[in-house]
């Protein structure tokens, strides 16, 4: 499982022009699922990402997590972090990137996971061709992943 985390000062994904979720200060994540990715890849990024320290403190630093300054989560599915470029030619396989039956269980999970410790949780809509619009913050930009 893979993260793309960018600390936004706002961002919204719309879908056919009409905006499905929007936040304010915050994440945005782009959430890429594996074939071989299970719950437990869930439970380690989640924790990862609700503890991840970088928004400033009072100094300037960062220093604080999600939870410390009212942040919110807009997640939004994205198979193509798994595409592969390493064979000869230009067009990427997502062999790697798992089918719905696995990803969207564990999409599921994901969001709900993040909504038992952060307030505001929006999502965009698994599978559908989305418009993401944001204002990264530094910018800041963290890839984590499960392996």
């Amino acid at each position: 499982m893979k993260l793309v985390i960018q600390r936004v000062k706002h961002a919204e994904v719309s879908v056919d022009n009409k905006i499905v979720g929007k936040i304010n200060l915050g994440f945005l994540v782009l959430l890429g699922i594996k074939n071989s990715d299970t719950k437990k890849d869930v439970d380690y990024l989640v924790k990862k990402l609700i503890h991840l320290r970088v928004f400033n403190d009072d100094n300037h630093k960062m220093n604080l997590p999600l939870q410390s300054v009212n942040g919110e989560l807009l997640i939004i599915s994205q198979f193509t972090l798994y595409g592969d470029c390493k064979k000869s030619g230009n067009r990427p396989s997502f062999s790697d990137a798992a089918k719905p039956d696995i990803a969207i269980p564990l999409y599921e999970y994901f969001i709900n996971e993040c909504k038992k410790q952060i307030p505001v949780v929006q999502t965009g809509i698994f599978g559908s061709d989305m418009k993401v619009n944001l204002l990264n913050d530094g910018p800041v930009t963290i890839i984590m992943d499960s392996e």
